[in-house]
């Protein structure tokens, strides 16, 4: 009987369960999407009973499908950010979950940056106070849900991170569930120390959240496993769940990054590029985020980041609300009938502007439209605008970080398109690499499990598995690659500051 590792990747648009081999070959797999449910402008919530329900459905037919062989133990990955808050006597949600591209908490963001707290809070946490991140929601949900503040009260509030919920639900719920997460989560939600990766007194006092409502921190790879599935729960047997990190944190591990200046990009609803940066902290001076990259067997390590918040949302825009693809594997054909992009740019900040400009305010443009563009250009400029906001974090990160990337490493399921990973290459001006095993987000928490489980004894054996799928070089000359970013920077400046009077 063949040993297995499973991974519950719990991501903005749905979950997915793949059960992998200890080769870190996929052997199962199941994904079901969830609703996006937006109640107003800017404000985007999921129902955590769905996601919960979407995710047992998963588990139970990714594991149906692996039946000849044992499953040693389970990793989570997830959606970052993202908080639920909930009854631990019942379990039942509070209030919707409160994704991670939610602006609804912008004025109390500019009331704080205004107080004078940002620079203390970046120095505390290596994080920009934004909507991004998790602390504002919550200090919205005690503000503005009633339920949220008596359960506070009684004692019986439970906070979370998305891993933290579907680890509680998996291990028992209200019979016993774990209320966990770990470094590489809590490091995003405005509220952990970026040095002790602890909770920190300060920043919880002001922000107003108690903090027994808030989860332990635990290693990503906890060879004292966080619980254990149940016997009636979709697993139908005992695993030990001892695997956490958050997406991005997750697709690193998964690409095999773990020496300072390796660097991935994973494209998804956003696009996050990651650059480990060693056993210490570094704080960007850049628009870049300082993160922690993981905490698994042989310790700790830190990485900068740039977050880029719609990427592939762009493509899904042009499919759901213009209607001018059916599909986003479509824009590769469509894009390709053109040479450029007609001379626009399109620069979707629809949430506003994340690294390295972190502009609450911007909002998304096209620009340089005449009567000669078709709908061709405009799907080009799409796939351009994924590439160039890369190139922005990117030049970034080098200049932060000191660690110059000679390869970038992909992954994403955008990753599928040869004309947007070509157009990757073009506008760095490096290599981009695609892995054999496209999947490195669960892929990254199914290592961790079984860094924690024994399956793996070091990273040197994660290292030695990845493989590379395919190469894209460059092509476009110096002086082609220069003009376009300028022009994608003034672009860029259209859109900044469009919310403000």
């Amino acid at each position: 009987m063949a040993d297995y590792l499973a991974a519950v990747d719990q991501g903005t648009t749905g979950t997915r369960c793949i059960v992998f081999d200890l080769g870190g070959r996929a052997v199962a797999s199941a994904y079901r999407e969830h609703r996006q449910i937006y109640p107003q402008p800017g404000w985007v919530e999921h129902d955590p009973i769905e996601i919960w329900a979407r995710t047992q459905e998963v588990v139970r037919e990714a594991v149906a499908a692996a039946q000849r062989g044992r499953i040693l133990a389970v990793g989570i990955t997830n959606q970052r950010e993202t908080v639920v808050a909930w009854d631990a006597r019942t379990g039942r949600p509070a209030y919707n979950a409160i994704v991670w591209q939610d602006t609804r908490t912008e004025p109390d963001c500019r009331a704080l940056i205004e107080a004078g707290w940002e620079e203390d809070v970046r120095a505390r946490t290596g994080l920009p106070i934004s909507t991004y991140f998790s602390a504002t929601k919550i200090r919205w949900l005690l503000a503005n849900v009633p339920e949220v503040r008596e359960l506070a009260a009684d004692g019986r509030l439970r906070l979370g991170t998305v891993d933290t919920w579907v680890i509680w639900n998996l291990t028992g719920g209200s019979s016993g569930g774990a209320h966990v997460t770990d470094p590489t989560n809590a490091s995003r939600t405005l509220l952990c120390g970026l040095d002790d990766m602890a909770w920190d007194p300060v920043l919880l006092d002001r922000f107003g959240i108690p903090d027994r409502a808030l989860a332990a921190i635990r290693p990503s790879a906890s060879f004292e496993p966080y619980g254990h599935t149940l016997t009636g729960g979709p697993f139908s047997e005992a695993i030990p769940v001892c695997g956490d990190l958050g997406d991005q944190q997750a697709a690193l591990v998964g690409q095999a990054c773990f020496a300072p200046g390796e660097a991935k990009n994973t494209y998804g609803t956003g696009s996050f590029l990651l650059q480990h940066a060693g056993a210490a902290p570094v704080r960007s001076t850049r628009g870049l985020l300082g993160t922690v990259a993981y905490d698994l067997v042989g310790g700790q390590a830190y990485a900068l980041e740039g977050s880029v918040a719609i990427t592939g949302a762009a493509v899904q825009w042009l499919r759901d609300n213009l209607g001018l693809i059916s599909s986003a594997a479509e824009t590769e054909a469509i894009a390709a009938q053109v040479p450029d992009a007609g001379g626009i740019y399109f620069v979707p900040a629809f949430s506003g502007l994340f690294a390295p400009h972190w502009d609450m305010s911007a909002r998304g443009a096209i620009v340089g439209l005449t009567r000669f563009v078709t709908k061709a250009h405009l799907v080009r400029a799409t796939l351009e605008a994924i590439c160039f906001q890369s190139r922005e974090v990117l030049d970034a990160m080098v200049a932060d970080s000191g660690h110059a990337v000679s390869v970038l490493k992909v992954d994403g399921g955008a990753t599928g398109n040869d004309l947007l990973m070509q157009l990757q290459a073009d506008i760095l001006g490096v290599p981009v690499v695609r892995p054999a095993v496209r999947e490195t987000t669960a892929l990254g928490a199914a290592y961790a499990a079984g860094l924690a489980s024994g399956a793996f004894t070091s990273t040197e054996e994660l290292r030695a598995q990845w493989q590379a799928e395919r190469t894209f070089e460059p092509v476009w000359d110096e002086d082609r690659r220069e003009s376009a970013l300028h022009g994608w920077k003034r672009a860029v400046e259209r859109t900044r500051g469009w919310l403000e009077p």
